[in-house]
């Protein structure tokens, strides 16, 4: 992992680490790796034995955050594409993300009214100036997003938990009277707040619970390209703790968790420093989201670690990522595993911030956010669309992104892509109520974090962007297994 994040995940002295010895009992591992060198979850069983080997040693006893979940996000433009797709595909795809034998996805994510991957702008209120909400519909979900996530659920074995953010209220409700942009009118606070509560039993009402909302999707903005609405962290801390709290409580959703900010990390700390003020600020906030976009190489430890710190009893949730401002490879792995990705900030990024936008590899960005993130306390990660086709849509806005699966409607056919495999390293083996755990890494090119299941099994993630094959020995106790790791590589180690 990178230096920062290393200093601030678990250590322990060179001293209090074991020796090696051929004495020591032989660890069983189970070993799958995703490679660029054509590697999908591969189960691996041989390992070179010669040369030098670092050390990874795992610490049990040594506990940190419990894990919420991995997944992706339920988006009318994902699961319009899937509609348009042979019952066979659609199965298929699924089955990847939802099945025992796929990525056992189990922490999601939907949206509340249209964003930008919707097929165009929409509204659950559409009457205005209905107070009462009497006109309140979630019929624009019915055909596409309430089916998938129906047949997720169906495809399922332990389930997975719904996270819904609204990118905006109705027009009506804003001081702008536009879907993009603007501000909730004040007079509107406590009709937005049922507006809410009305969602959660619709959604309810189709055999869908919700398990958590955040408040609202990037709260200072998106440039006003697409949907938004906006919120200073003060404003959004007082619409909690006066209105949308209150109200969930008195309608009998109380139980659904309230996550705030989410938007990008670098202005975590100010808006934990007022969401966590004083016990009666903090009282319906059950955690914080983030996302990724502020940087395509920084994990930005710091504000995850003081958000941590700030309340360690509440969530931290990594809610949504993707590869942006790029149109999808089509059936070309090495793309994904090649420095030629951009971000959004790419061409624009004044001077002094171009070090957090430079070109990247796709995988890496994925795998290295995901461990960075973990070993600084964040207990649950969500991806964004979870299918989308070889324009990067369909997007009203035209804000073309990745996806990890890509379909071609025209010719019925799915591509998995090197990301979707990526995302299973995590959501297949680190399942929710893992417990993150300890860790000695003695190999500072390779990053690596580690989870203990419900099940008592061990998950260790390692992720070797070198050229060149790494080895190392996994050490648990008084056991231990000599292993390697490809080029260009990522592994899933599974013992006990």
């Amino acid at each position: 992992m990178g230096s920062v994040e290393k200093a601030i995940a678990f250590v322990l002295p060179l001293a209090m680490v074991p020796p090696s010895s051929d004495k020591e009992e032989a660890l069983a591992v189970q070993v799958y790796e995703t490679s660029a060198a054509g590697h999908k979850m591969k189960r691996i069983h041989e390992f070179a034995q010669t040369g030098s080997f670092a050390k990874i040693e795992v610490f049990p006893e040594k506990v940190f955050q419990r894990i919420t979940g991995f997944g992706g996000s339920f988006t009318q433009s994902s699961s319009h594409l899937l509609n348009q797709l042979s019952v066979p595909q659609r199965k298929r795809i699924i089955d990847a993300y939802f099945g025992p034998d796929g990525a056992r996805y189990s922490l999601t994510r939907t949206h509340i009214n249209s964003c930008d991957f919707s097929l165009t702008n929409y509204t659950y209120a559409p009457v205005e100036d209905d107070w009462q909400l009497e006109h309140f519909t979630i019929k624009e979900d019915k055909d596409d997003i309430i089916p998938f996530i129906k047949e997720a659920m169906a495809t399922s074995i332990g389930g997975f938990k719904v996270i819904a953010s609204p990118w905006t209220a109705p027009p009506w409700m804003k001081d702008n009277k536009s879907y993009v942009g603007g501000k909730l009118l004040p007079e509107y606070y406590e009709v937005w707040a049922r507006f809410f509560s009305k969602y959660i039993d619709a959604y309810k009402e189709v055999g869908i619970p919700i398990w958590g909302i955040t408040v609202e999707n990037e709260p200072l903005g998106n440039g006003n390209n697409w949907e938004s609405m906006h919120f200073s962290p003060q404003e959004m801390t007082h619409f909690v703790q006066n209105y949308l709290g209150p109200v969930l409580e008195k309608t009998g959703n109380g139980d659904v968790r309230i996550l705030g900010y989410d938007q990008n990390r670098e202005h975590l700390k100010e808006w934990v420093d007022i969401m966590y003020k004083s016990p009666e600020t903090s009282k319906y906030f059950a955690g914080t989201a983030i996302h990724w976009y502020a940087s395509t190489y920084e994990v930005f430890p710091e504000a995850l670690q003081y958000a941590h710190q700030k309340v360690p009893e509440k969530h931290l949730i990594q809610s949504e990522a993707c590869i942006d401002a790029q149109v999808p490879k089509w059936k070309d792995d090495q793309w994904y595993w090649s420095k030629e990705a951009t971000d959004w900030g790419w061409d624009w990024a004044p001077e002094p911030q171009k070090k957090y936008h430079p070109k990247y590899v796709p995988v890496y960005r994925y795998a290295r956010d995901m461990i960075g993130c973990l070993n600084n306390w964040v207990d649950g990660w969500v991806d964004w669309n979870m299918v989308l086709d070889r324009n990067g849509g369909p997007n009203w806005s035209k804000n073309w992104c990745v996806a990890p699966v890509i379909v071609d409607l025209e010719k019925d056919e799915v591509y998995f892509t090197p990301l979707y495999y990526t995302i299973a390293h995590f959501s297949k083996y680190i399942r929710p109520g893992a417990t993150r755990i300890g860790l000695r890494n003695t190999d500072d090119s390779l990053w690596v974090t580690a989870a203990k299941n419900p099940d008592g099994t061990i998950a260790v993630v390692v992720l070797n962007m070198n050229e060149e094959p790494r080895n190392f020995e996994l050490i648990l106790g008084d056991r231990s297994k000599k292993l390697n790791i490809r080029p260009k590589a990522i592994q899933t180690l599974i013992t006990n």
